[in-house]
C-alpha cells in the first residue's frame, strides 16, 4: 500500500486522501503517518529524521512531580476517546492557522480506536475533561498524535501517566514524530529514520501487548 521509507529521500512518502482504520494501521506499521495540507491530497509522511521520547531521558521536574502528588484528579485509560481528540482538534495553537486534525482525521481515528489500535488518555476533575493524550499501537509500539490541556500541567500529566503505563508493559520509547519545544523539555530528541525504522520493526516483532 505504502513504498518503502527506506527508499524515499524526501520526508512525504506518498500522497492519497484514504484515512480508513486499515490504511492508518498500515501506514503506522512502516512508520509512516498523514499529516494534511490544505489543498492536496494527504501527505503521508515518514520523516527523515524522527522525534522520540526515550523513558529514561523523560525530564520530571520537581514542580510537575509536586503537582502530580497534590492533585486531586483521576486519569483514565480510553474512557473518553472521541472527546480527546476532538479537544486536540479544537486547541489553540500558537504560530498556526487551524488544524491538521480535520473532520476525516477524526473519522479515522475514531475508527481506527474502536478496531483496537487507538487509544487516549484522560485527565478528569470530577466528571470534567482537563486534558489528554491519544495515538497510536500499530502492535506492540506507541506513536503519540496530540494532547490538550484545560487546565495547567494536565496534558503533562497525560504524558507522564502515559509513559508509566507503556514503561510498565516493557516498552522503553515512543514516537513523537516531529520535535515541538513542548517535547524538548520533557527529554525528546531525533534520531535518523533509519534508526528509527529498526526500532519500530523490533518493537513489532517483540508480541508485546500494550493495552488490554
Amino acid at each position: 500500500m505504502f513504498p518503502d521509507p527506506r527508499d524515499s529521500q524526501n520526508d512525504i512518502i506518498a500522497f492519497g486522501s484514504r484515512l480508513d482504520s486499515g490504511t492508518l494501521l498500515e501506514a503506522y506499521r512502516h512508520g509512516i503517518f498523514p499529516w494534511p495540507i490544505e489543498d492536496l491530497p494527504i501527505p503521508w509522511f515518514c520523516p527523515k529524521i524522527r522525534a522520540i521520547l526515550e523513558f529514561d531521558r523523560v525530564h520530571r521536574s520537581r514542580s510537575l512531580e509536586r503537582a502530580k502528588r497534590q492533585s486531586s484528579w483521576s486519569i483514565t485509560i480510553d474512557k473518553a476517546f472521541d472527546s480527546v481528540i476532538r479537544e486536540c482538534s479544537e486547541a489553540p495553537r500558537p504560530g498556526q492557522d487551524g488544524t491538521w486534525i480535520t473532520p476525516a482525521m477524526v473519522a479515522g481515528y475514531v475508527e481506527l480506536h474502536r478496531d483496537g489500535h487507538a487509544h487516549s488518555i484522560e485527565v478528569w476533575d470530577d466528571a470534567r475533561l482537563v486534558g489528554g493524550i491519544y495515538g497510536v499501537d500499530p502492535g506492540g509500539c506507541f506513536g503519540g498524535e496530540s494532547m490538550f490541556f484545560l487546565e495547567p500541567n494536565a496534558s503533562k500529566m497525560a504524558l507522564l501517566f502515559l509513559v508509566d503505563h507503556l514503561q510498565e508493559r516493557g516498552l522503553e520509547w515512543l514516537d513523537i514524530q516531529v520535535m515541538t519545544p513542548h517535547m524538548e523539555t520533557m527529554g525528546a530528541h531525533n534520531i535518523p529514520r533509519g534508526e528509527f525504522l529498526d526500532r519500530l520493526e523490533r518493537e513489532l516483532a517483540s508480541g508485546r501487548t500494550l493495552f488490554d
